[in-house]
């Protein structure tokens, strides 16, 4: 089983390697590629991954806890059923992965690029999604409530059925999609307003 403390790797391809059922705790990777690579049910605790490859890898089942997926590509990578507790994943894009199951439990999930992801009925309850474009995103009867929205890219998301009460959602465009079904708070409410040309007040 691969398994590795404290361990600094950089430029290092992993494609090829067999790392199912892995364990890795506060291991730092800078550049490396995992590629296509096997890693159902790894495990990752404290780890940092900068700049990493994940296009096409297998992370079903994987479970991280509070690592840190800076700037990494997850493109068409399948994250069935994975966990990120409280981790960083700024700038990760995750374009065509498989998102389905995924748990995610806090966490800084801004500017990571999240276009048509599958996140129907999850549970994303407080996790900052700062300039994040979820563009196209499913989130159907997802739980938004006290998530960082501000500045994110909702254009065309569906979000019937979803709740964002308490959300920080400060320069969304509301006009960007629909609301129909939507629970909003009241300063939610006004700021749908005021972007529709309503004078509030």
């Amino acid at each position: 089983m691969f398994q590795h403390n404290q361990q600094n790797y950089e430029g290092v391809s992993f494609g090829s390697q067999d790392l199912r059922y892995g364990e890795l705790t506060g291991c730092t990777f800078v550049r490396c590629s995992f590629a296509h690579g096997s890693l159902e049910e790894i495990a990752s605790v404290k780890c940092r991954f900068v700049g990493c490859d994940f296009r096409g890898a297998a992370l079903n089942g994987s479970v991280h806890t509070e690592s840190a997926f800076e700037n990494c590509n997850f493109d068409g990578a399948d994250l069935f059923v994975s966990k990120f507790d409280r981790c960083k994943m700024m700038g990760s894009t995750f374009s065509g992965a498989t998102l389905d199951g995924i748990s995610i439990l806090q966490g800084d999930w801004s500017y990571t690029n999240l276009r048509q992801a599958k996140l129907a009925k999850q549970d994303l309850r407080g996790i900052k999604f700062y300039e994040a474009d979820l563009s196209g995103a499913q989130l159907t009867k997802a739980d938004l409530r006290d998530c960082d929205l501000s500045m994110a890219s909702l254009a065309k998301a569906d979000l019937q059925g979803a709740d964002a009460r308490g959300a920080k959602m400060d320069g969304v465009d509301f006009k960007q999609f629909a609301v129909t079904g939507l629970r909003m708070d009241h300063e939610q409410a006004v700021l749908f307003s005021l972007s529709h040309g309503a004078k509030v007040g």
